[in-house]
């Protein structure tokens, strides 16, 4: 591949992206965001972490202790981090942590 390809497929890649991003405050910019697009806006952050905690959840065994239980502790600690600092990135990076830790070192 050459290096004039490489350019033109990281601009087309780039301008593409831009048009997404930009493409909503274009289409509203001097109207009221419909009723439906705001509920969309309410909800989907919910359904998308519930949707990743079971794509997180969806191997896990119960077939033996150490298989289940690290995943049981980090889900404890995420939602004990979240309530405790009402913040998702610390929650999600414990939890990450956590279980890594217990899956290496403990289990």
């Amino acid at each position: 591949m050459t290096d004039l390809h490489s350019a033109a497929l990281i601009a087309v890649m780039a301008l593409v992206t831009m048009a997404l991003r930009f493409l909503p405050f274009l289409i509203f910019r001097n109207r009221e965001t419909p009723k439906y697009i705001a509920y969309l806006g309410r909800v989907l952050p919910y359904a998308i972490m519930g949707m990743l905690v079971v794509y997180c959840l969806r191997g896990v065994s119960f077939a033996a202790v150490g298989s289940w239980l690290p995943a049981l502790i980090s889900c404890a600690l995420v939602v004990a981090l979240h309530l405790w600092k009402r913040n998702t990135l610390i929650s999600i990076i414990g939890g990450t942590v956590c279980y890594m830790v217990l899956v290496q070192m403990v289990f």
